[in-house]
């Protein structure tokens, strides 16, 4: 009797492409954005981000928790995340520049704004507004191409101005009523990472820089 060789052949692995991985992580990414994670207010917010040409934010509980630690001899310590960092690297490959403004004046601040080569840095800004006009000026931009991230009063005649304004889940209450985005996340944990994702989205770049990544 004749043996069926091929019967008996396990089938060759079949293994993905890396096309077939990355369209299936789109997939996976826009089944979440149908989930309550990025529902109404997050859609609604697309156009005004869409414009955004320069996003500017607050340190102390945006980029930070809003802790300060001192040390022995008198420095402070912040703690940054990293997810943020990424966020603002990619939202700058996306095109969009990227500012610092805050009351407070840290070297922690400074060396964390070079690593991620921040070109638009205020510190020990009382008047953010002063700032905030020099820098349209500088850019020759509008308002309205501008989003602003804050948490707190000092924030307020920023955040009325610009086109986008964002805040953080632990703002204060006044900060989330004006606001056109609360993130889900509070500062220092990722709420500036939200928003750098929905200005992506905005502008339809999420594809190509996750592409980008991928082929790293």
């Amino acid at each position: 009797m004749t043996k069926d060789n091929d019967s008996n052949t396990p089938p060759a692995a079949s293994y993905p492409s890396d096309c077939e991985i990355l369209e299936g992580l789109l997939q996976r990414a826009a089944a979440k954005k149908q989930s309550n994670e990025r529902g109404y207010v997050w859609k609604s917010c697309l156009p005004r981000a869409q414009r955004i040409k320069l996003l500017l934010l607050d340190v102390d509980g945006v980029l930070t928790d809003g802790t300060i630690i001192y040390t022995h001899g008198g420095d402070e310590i912040k703690s940054f995340h990293t997810r943020d960092g990424l966020g603002l690297r990619l939202v700058q490959e996306a095109g969009v520049e990227v500012g610092i403004i805050t009351a407070r004046s840290s070297g922690a601040v400074e060396r964390r704004a070079q690593d991620l080569a921040l070109t638009h840095v205020y510190q020990g800004i009382k008047d953010k507004i002063r700032a905030f006009e020099e820098i349209l000026q500088k850019l020759a931009i509008q308002p309205e191409e501008v989003a602003y991230m804050g948490d707190d009063w000092l924030d307020l005649p920023v955040m009325i101005r610009v086109g986008f304004a964002a805040t953080v889940a632990d703002a204060t209450p006044e900060m989330k009523e004006i606001a056109h985005y609360v993130a889900k996340k509070p500062g220092g944990r990722g709420a500036v990472r939200e928003v750098c994702d929905l200005i992506i989205e905005a502008k339809g770049k999420h594809k190509t820089l996750l592409e980008k990544y991928m082929k790293r």
